[in-house]
């Protein structure tokens, strides 16, 4: 999972129009981190190529591998919103991975 969002965009580029940045703390239970893992690199380039998608990053922690974050930078709310309601949303994380947490939080912020 060492992808950025757009290869094409820097940090720069992508936050330069404000947006909604997403930051999400997942836990997988025990034994299941690497079937998480393997199920995000399937999502990944997916929610890489949303239109409203500025930047999306996951990562796994080294000292735990079952930890799990993720920096999401979006257009805005509706793009956002478009992202949970999209196929590969629905699928891999709805549909595959959430059953696989211990524990999934989420904030969000606005930039300054």
């Amino acid at each position: 999972m060492a992808r950025y969002a757009i290869d094409t965009t820097t940090v720069n580029e992508a936050v330069s129009g404000g947006g909604l940045l997403v930051v999400a703390q997942w836990e997988a239970k025990d034994g299941e981190a690497d079937r998480v893992a393997e199920i995000l690199s399937r999502f990944l380039p997916e929610a890489q190529k949303e239109p409203g998608a500025q930047l999306f990053l996951i990562s796994r922690a080294k000292d735990n591998p079952a930890q799990f974050l993720f920096y999401e930078l979006f257009r805005d709310e509706a793009a956002f919103k478009a992202h949970q309601e999209s196929a590969h949303f629905k699928t891999y994380i709805v549909g595959k991975a959430l059953p696989l947490l211990a524990r999934r939080e989420r904030m969000q912020h606005g930039l300054i």
